[in-house]
């Protein structure tokens, strides 16, 4: 499976939806509680699973613009069966290029899942300085960070998760990406620009039972280690066959690092 294809995302919607943060969830329930009616904007939302994981918990009436550039996973997402008082639109958008665009509009709350590790500073700087003049809140999900722990330990797991998260930096179509800092620096941007942020772990936790997901991830790392250069082929080689084989016995665990923010705009702050 490929990063991003429908298939990647289907398998990590399981994992992603018991990973979220139930109190940053619960903060965002409260936030829109008062609200007759709700409209979400989510960026990058592949064929919905923001949608799906937190829509039932607002229960409030709902219409989410749902945004993505790749018209597949759009055409997936518009064929959802929505939970009642939940209605759908879709747009084909180039964040990079279209973010004011996208931002346009009677809005009430911006999302964003497994996207923010992905941008650059630059394009995040655009994001806080948009979202903050139109005095919107975030609810932001999934992003990736560095804490990241694998059992049993292997010689080698330290120099393959540096090179991992090294390729994390890399440009992923939005510039030099954040990867592993873009949490904090989300955090510090909204916070600079007069937000309060509501901010919890939603780490992976891959249990034995697990295996597929924690071997694709394994797979994933070992290329993005072998294009870093962070292991010479045959030391990697020989790490990721021992790590798959503990995967095969029942005998590895991960944790892989992700947090999610609910930043909230002052109403009182001038613009």
């Amino acid at each position: 499976m490929k990063p991003f294809s429908a298939g990647w995302l289907a398998a990590r919607e399981p994992h992603d939806q018991r990973a979220r943060n139930p109190a940053v969830l619960d903060a965002l329930a409260a936030a829109v509680a008062g609200l007759s009616s709700i409209r979400i904007v989510d960026l990058g939302c592949g064929t919905g699973a923001t949608l799906r994981a937190i829509a039932p918990r607002l229960r409030v009436p709902q219409h989410w613009h749902c945004v993505d550039n790749d018209l597949g996973l759009l055409e997936r997402a518009a064929r959802l069966e929505p939970p009642s008082g939940v209605t759908i639109s879709t747009k084909a958008l180039d964040l990079v290029r279209d973010l004011e665009a996208a931002l346009d509009g009677p809005i009430d709350l911006v999302t964003a899942s497994a996207l923010f590790d992905l941008v650059s500073d630059a394009w995040l700087e655009r994001f806080v300085v948009e979202t903050a003049a139109r005095r919107l809140p975030a609810y932001i999900a999934l992003t990736h960070d560095d804490d990241i722990a694998i059992e049993p330990s292997d010689p080698l797991d330290d120099a393959a998760i540096a090179a991992v998260c090294r390729h994390q930096r890399r440009d992923k179509g939005f510039g030099p990406a954040l990867g592993p800092g873009a949490a904090k620096a989300a955090v510090a941007r909204f916070e600079r620009a007069g937000y309060r942020v509501i901010a919890g772990r939603s780490d992976w936790r891959l249990e034995p039972a697990d295996g597929e997901m924690q071997a694709a991830v394994l797979d994933v790392w070992a290329g993005a280690a072998s294009e870093e250069g962070g292991l010479p082929l045959a030391e990697g080689v020989a790490w990721l066959t021992r790590r798959r084989d503990l995967v095969a016995a029942g005998r590895s665990a991960m944790q892989l690092g992700h947090v999610d923010f609910l930043a909230l705009p002052d109403r009182n702050r001038q613009h």
